[in-house]
């Protein structure tokens, strides 16, 4: 049987689907956590496409309960986990099962972390769990289970004071950490299949004396390194060779502070859009944001503006679209959202809403439907 196709219609639907129309079996549904240390809690709330946020629910991290005693987060590369760290004793990471229909969590599992980890990642492969401890002065590699639960660490490294962040690479060939006490970054190789940190050529890049290196990001395009600094709240632009898996000399040293500042710098946090073209910056001691246009080409920042933020900003984080930037306030208890112009990067309030106490982290995970 022949069947006429009327290429008017065939037209006009090609012309729906690219403006986004008809396509709600795909349609995104976005799911944000927010790790609460006070109340050992995660806050859960859905984002909708107009940056309106939904609470869904509130999920307590089994455990010993002790004030401040968490909330380092990490999503697994296939969303199908969340992972919390306790840091207080017995140290441990929990893993949740995540519902990709309602967002919410189901606790799966725990095991144990060698320290009080201030920072916890997976590799890109999923297959371990990367962590720093800041009071212990350490690194660590824990092997995943088939089942998503952390096993014991097969590896620990000593490092400078306070290692603060740990990332693999796009490549997941190289690990870096930072060390805030040492002001230096540390350059490892990492064997994807055992999981096992070697140190690279050279070992470490160093930085300013009591600059303080804090948290690390990588461009999309894998060309740069992006550090912030908490003490003197700088940032440090590196270019990425991917090859050798070292950052070259520095090509910018800006600053995350607003203009006129005045007293003790504590940067917190650092983020891109998904597209590489803006990058945020927090700062507690005046609880602000910082954007910055970035040149593709060279990595090179360019300030757009600083704006006032939730109380004492430790974390946000930027949907997956790029659309939006959420902040928490460890002393607000609350997360403001903030709708990034996709020309400018500059940022407009929307709204704020209510989270648990304490909020440090923000994992924001997008499934499609």
């Amino acid at each position: 049987m022949r069947v006429r196709v009327n290429r008017k219609s065939v037209v006009v639907m090609a012309a729906l689907l690219g403006a986004g129309i008809f396509m709600s079996s795909a349609r995104a549904a976005t799911f944000v956590y927010v790790g609460n240390a006070d109340s050992q809690d995660i806050s859960i709330l859905e984002l909708k496409s107009n940056g309106d946020l939904t609470p869904v629910e509130t999920t307590a991290v089994p455990g010993p309960a002790k004030p401040g005693s968490s909330m380092p987060l990490a999503v697994s590369p296939d969303r199908k986990r969340l992972y919390a760290g306790l840091r207080n004793e017995p140290y441990s990471a929990v893993t949740f099962a995540i519902d990709a229909k309602t967002g919410k969590l189901k606790p799966a599992g725990s095991g144990p972390l060698a320290d009080s980890m201030a920072y916890i990642a997976t590799d890109r492969g999923g297959k371990f769990l990367l962590s720093a401890s800041y009071g212990g002065n350490k690194v660590s590699v824990n092997p995943i289970g088939p089942d998503g639960t952390v096993q014991a660490a097969q590896q620990i490294i000593e490092t400078q004071p306070n290692a603060h962040c740990i990332l693999t690479d796009p490549t997941n060939r190289y690990v870096l950490h930072t060390s805030l006490g040492g002001d230096l970054v540390y350059q490892e190789k990492f064997d994807a299949k055992t999981g096992r940190l070697t140190p690279n050529d050279p070992p470490s890049v160093s930085i300013k004396t009591k600059a303080g290196a804090r948290h690390l990001v990588f461009s999309p395009n894998g060309k740069f390194v992006y550090l912030v600094d908490e003490l003197d709240a700088s940032i440090y632009v590196f270019p990425w060779d991917a090859r050798t898996g070292s950052l070259k000399k520095e090509v910018q040293v800006t600053t995350s502070l607003p203009k006129g500042f005045e007293g003790k710098p504590w940067a917190a946090d650092i983020h891109l859009t998904p597209d590489g073209k803006f990058l945020y910056a927090s700062e507690r001691t005046t609880s602000t944001l910082a954007a910055f246009s970035v040149d593709s080409r060279t990595g090179l920042l360019t300030p757009i503006d600083s704006y006032p933020t939730e109380k004492q900003p430790r974390a946000f984080n930027i949907d997956p679209t790029g659309r939006y930037l959420l902040s928490v306030g460890q002393l607000s208890n609350s997360m403001t959202s903030y709708a990034i112009d996709k020309t400018t990067g500059k940022l407009t309030k929307l709204k704020e809403y209510p989270v648990g106490k304490n909020p440090n982290w923000v994992e924001i995970v997008s499934f499609s439907r």
